[in-house]
């Protein structure tokens, strides 16, 4: 792993959180993005060499709708840069972590992704993303 990519945060309305973060680290959301396969608007904040990102469910059985049903709004997920997505979904298998997916899935700010149960991760979903090269 090479990096913490970003921090991912569930909230209720996109618009109103963007409002807030802006206030709160001086700086607009430099995208907003849709990722219709999971019901999820996107929201990326640039904070110096970190990311943040804002996740609104646009369907009600969304993962993240589920997430604030459960749980409320805040951290949702940590994400970490890697190298070779294949490569270190393989890796964590061998190393006894439970993954959500057998196979990467593209997601938001051009990255392929994949998701690190958290049962496997002290209560944590870890998502792993590698940027598409095109």
């Amino acid at each position: 792993m090479k990096k913490i990519e970003h921090i991912g945060i569930a909230v209720k309305n996109l618009v109103d959180a963007n409002e807030l973060y802006t206030k709160l680290l001086g700086e607009a959301p430099y995208k907003q993005e849709e990722v219709a396969r999971e019901g999820v608007m996107t929201s990326f904040f640039q904070v110096g060499p970190n990311k943040v990102e804002l996740l609104e469910a646009t369907k009600e059985d969304s993962p993240i709708a589920k997430f604030i049903d459960k749980n409320g709004e805040g951290i949702h997920h940590i994400a970490f840069e890697v190298e070779d997505i294949k490569a270190e979904m393989k890796r964590l298998e061998k190393e006894g972590f439970r993954l959500l997916s057998e196979e990467p899935k593209r997601g938001a700010d051009n990255k392929m992704v994949a998701f690190v149960h958290p049962k496997s991760a002290h209560g944590v979903l870890v998502e792993l993303c590698e940027t598409i090269k095109e």
